[in-house]
């Protein structure tokens, strides 16, 4: 049995986690409401790797727990050009929109909620991010934020 704990371990050292956003949310019936928690969590290797997940549960670890989970299936990997990306991007989600522009080394992460979060997260350690969007949710920003770093184009080595 130990071997395996040690499996599981490793396994979950990783990647590291943030949970983003923890809400209670009701459903309303007949009988009257019903209260679960939605939680946001954000997970990555700082290598390359980020994802979000989502997910709700009857209590706030089940939630986490399951968002985890979630995030892990949800995985994106991203080219880095050493600490920063390749290019500018802008992407939208629901209400949110972001720019991601890339810096030199040594200016920093200059961005800021739960851009920080997926950025850092992510590895990307030299980039200035913008929220153009107006609202302050945490997951529209977010998934946001992943939209951008999906529309980030690799360099093909076979062109010239």
């Amino acid at each position: 049995m130990e071997p395996y704990s040690r499996f599981n371990q490793k396994k979950k050292d990783e990647f590291k986690e943030k949970v983003l956003d923890l809400r209670r949310v009701t459903r309303v019936t007949a009988g009257g409401k019903r209260f679960r928690f939605r939680a946001t969590v954000v997970i990555g290797d700082e290598k390359g790797q980020v994802g979000v997940g989502i997910a709700k549960a009857a209590d706030v670890a089940q939630a986490v727990q399951k968002s985890r989970t979630n995030a892990k299936k949800q995985l994106i990997r991203i080219v880095l050009n050493n600490r920063t990306i390749l290019h500018e991007v802008e992407a939208k989600f629901s209400a949110a929109r972001v720019r991601l522009k890339p810096a030199k080394t040594g200016h920093g992460l200059i961005a800021g909620g739960a851009v920080r979060t997926v950025l850092s997260l992510a590895g990307i350690r030299d980039i200035t991010a913008k929220c153009l969007g107006r609202t302050p949710n945490k997951l529209t920003n977010a998934l946001a934020t992943i939209e951008a770093l999906k529309k980030i184009k690799t360099k093909r080595l076979d062109q010239k």
